[in-house]
């Protein structure tokens, strides 16, 4: 049995990765390996390793990191202790490869942990962009530190081996949140109105807005223009999802709470929704707003639009239905109006995912478990084209 060791630090991260977690723990020929760390850790961010527990997966270890600071001080000396924690486990456990998905300062750690405990790692959604965020540096960085790299589309596949990484071990699988939007059993509306103590009456949005890293205004001025605009439209019912455990994210949260608290008759706000019924409320809602990449990866899906706002996802490949706009109040106001207007909806009823894949967490585990038969040699050449 080969060691897999699967990582995961937030709770949408989670969401994601739970079809390969599935398929490596009813594997024959793999052993899983669950690390939590990061925010499933925080009883601020609602303790979301609970979830994973309540799903039937055996946690093997819980790597705790945050400090109680939302400051790049914080996040760079969370990472310090993510760093010698990952350490300990990689020294311990010995697994024989380490899954990563994406760009957040915890994989950072964990991929570089695992680098120099000599274990290979294979890196999921690499090749993207988000010129926005320090997200961009990271993701690009455990590229360089993989050794198989499973990419969302064609581009981000040719990106990757632009970077000098072998095509033999870049795969374009497509994106594990498309797989899950499609596959997953969604609620049905009562009871999902239930759940959230919500009336679902048109029009509803769903808004996620997370602190962009390399911006000059603070969170609070960034965030603050939604809310206005928020303001001008009181016929719009609101379901907020809270900012991750970013530099500035505690000020969002902040936020969005005495929002709520003003608006109780039309808003609600949520530390972590789940898989499960945050993909069950997207059935219901006219549109997505804010800045995360849920809205250009999965929503598109539900061809329902999705308002970018700002830099954070600028590069990434987009959907016909995502309307991008700047961070000020007039912009965000008018391509919302765009979003949920009729003409819009119908340009947008047949239009195409571009992270569509097959079957990708099949396929992931597949290529995974292949190259760990074969073995995989740490030593990377610098391939030139």
């Amino acid at each position: 049995m080969k060691k897999v060791c699967i990582v995961t630090g937030t709770r949408a991260e989670y969401g994601l990765l739970k079809p390969v977690i599935d398929k490596v723990n009813k594997s024959d020929e793999l052993e899983l390996q669950l690390v939590v760390t990061g925010m499933h850790l925080s009883p601020e961010f609602g303790l979301t390793y609970k979830e994973i527990e309540g799903d039937g997966y055996p946690i093997t270890d819980k790597v705790e990191m945050l400090l109680s600071s939302d400051t790049s001080v914080g996040a760079t000396k969370s990472m310090g202790l993510a760093l010698m924690g990952f350490a300990d486990y990689f020294d311990r456990q010995k697994p024989d490869i380490t899954v990563i998905l994406g760009d957040r300062y915890e994989m950072l750690a964990a991929a570089s942990a695992s680098m120099l405990a000599k274990i290979p790692i294979a890196h999921i959604h690499g090749g993207e962009l988000t010129e926005g965020a320090v997200d961009d540096a990271i993701r690009h960085s455990i590229t360089k530190m993989s050794h198989l790299h499973f990419a969302a589309t064609e581009e981000y596949k040719n990106r990757i081996i632009r970077l000098g990484e072998q095509p033999k071990t870049v795969y374009n699988v497509g994106a594990l949140g498309v797989e899950n939007a499609k596959s997953a059993k969604l609620l049905e509306r009562e009871e999902l109105e239930g759940l959230l103590d919500f009336s679902f009456h048109e029009p509803v949005i769903m808004v996620t807005y997370h602190p962009v890293t390399l911006e000059k205004q603070t969170p609070k001025e960034q965030f603050q223009d939604i809310l206005d605009v928020l303001d001008k439209h009181r016929e719009i019912s609101v379901i907020f999802t809270k900012a991750n455990a970013d530099a500035g994210g505690r000020a969002i949260n902040q936020m969005i709470d005495g929002y709520v608290e003003k608006n109780k008759d039309r808003c609600r706000g949520y530390v972590s929704l789940g898989q499960v019924k945050y993909l069950s409320a997207l059935q219901f809602c006219g549109a997505v707003v804010g800045n995360s990449s849920s809205g250009i990866i999965e929503v598109p899906s539900f061809h329902i639009p999705t308002v970018n706002i700002g830099d954070r996802q600028k590069g990434r490949v987009r959907a016909g239905s995502v309307i991008d706009c700047g961070n000020d109040a007039g912009q965000i106001e008018a391509a919302l109006l765009k979003g949920l207007s009729p003409e819009f909806k119908n340009k947008i009823a047949g239009s195409e995912n571009p992270y569509e894949g097959k079957e990708t967490s099949a396929e992931i585990v597949e290529i995974i478990t292949g190259a760990l038969r074969e073995g995989i040699d740490m030593k990377k050449g610098f391939y030139d084209r």
